[in-house]
């Protein structure tokens, strides 16, 4: 029964929550509500108030964050996923460090570039790659989507599907806690944790909604004027007009941002694409990353507004 709180305001009130080897558990809820401060009291970083967290025998952690920490520029991708050495122990056998990151997209020749020459979306798969030499049997994971590409988020989750251990994850991408948890924690402003279980889809049909959860995001996210605020939604039955223009507009604007995205895929995947001057191939992987976040600020855009107008047809 664990409580925490920062100053006069409470994240956690008589919270309780067993974890059993193997679940997979989706943490969500609008921004400052105490999901990543759970994650920080699961790892030692913070105390509880009151309360204790007890945990298992034999418990290996494996930690991604949101903040990502820093590659060494300098190094190339195997001596930083390898740690210096050819060989990686994966499920006590030895493996090649270049075959291992094969699996990660990264071509023989790819394995040997210094991770000052790669993109993004590369970088992000060096740090996964790095995550699942870890030898855990509990992975907490804390916005691992942001800033990632499609192919590196495919990676990502063909490894948790393959993944046996007890999985504990951050996201507010909807399609991903689909494919990789079994169950749902969402948490409120009032300090109020519940337990579900299903994938987030699954929580959805049976009534439930983000709608209370994550107001509060919506409305740090968007202009006063378009927020879910009383304005807004308080006793209307549809969204207002100007709402209404941009949620219709948006999927030719995702169109056209997938079609720039496929072209310039197309473009990286020629055989000759990485031969060329990084002074060449480095805008291009620059421009690649930058048009996948946009795709994601859209697509998390829509389905905002898809959700806030199923909100209000609801309320008639």
């Amino acid at each position: 029964h664990i409580e925490f709180g920062y100053g006069a305001c409470p994240l956690f009130r008589d919270f309780s929550l067993q974890i059993r080897r193997g679940d997979r558990i989706g943490l969500v809820g609008n921004n400052g509500v105490g999901k990543s401060t759970l994650l920080r009291l699961l790892l030692g970083e913070l105390e509880p108030h009151s309360g204790s967290i007890k945990w298992g025998v034999n418990i290996q952690v494996g930690y991604f964050d949101q903040h990502r920490r820093e590659l060494d520029l300098d190094k190339t991708v195997a001596e930083v996923v390898g740690e210096g050495r050819d060989y990686i122990t994966l499920d006590g056998k030895p493996r090649h460090v270049i075959g291992y990151l094969r699996g990660f997209l990264f071509s023989a020749k790819r394995s040997l570039t210094p991770i000052r020459a790669l993109s993004g979306g590369e970088r992000n798969r060096v740090i996964l790659a790095r995550l699942f030499t870890q030898p855990a049997n509990l992975l907490i994971l804390d916005e691992p989507t942001n800033d990632l590409d499609v192919e590196t988020l495919e990676v990502l989750e063909g490894r948790l599907a393959q993944y046996s251990g007890t999985l504990i994850v951050v996201s507010h991408d909807r399609a991903f806690l689909d494919n990789t948890v079994t169950s749902i924690l969402t948490f409120e402003q009032d300090g109020a944790v519940h337990a579900y279980l299903g994938n987030y889809s699954e929580w959805l049909r049976r009534g439930k909604s983000l709608a209370s959860v994550d107001s509060a995001a919506s409305a740090e996210r968007l202009p006063v004027e378009d927020s879910a605020s009383p304005r807004a939604l308080k006793g209307g039955t549809k969204l207002s007009y100007k709402l209404q223009r941009e949620l219709d507009g948006l999927p030719q604007v995702i169109d056209s941002v997938e079609h720039n995205l496929k072209r310039l895929r197309e473009q990286t995947l020629d055989l000759g694409f990485y031969e060329q001057p990084y002074t060449d191939t480095q805008p291009v992987l620059d421009q690649l990353t930058d048009l996948q976040s946009e795709l994601d600020r859209h697509l998390g855009r829509w389905a905002e507004l898809e959700e806030m107008e199923g909100v209000l047809r609801g309320s008639r």
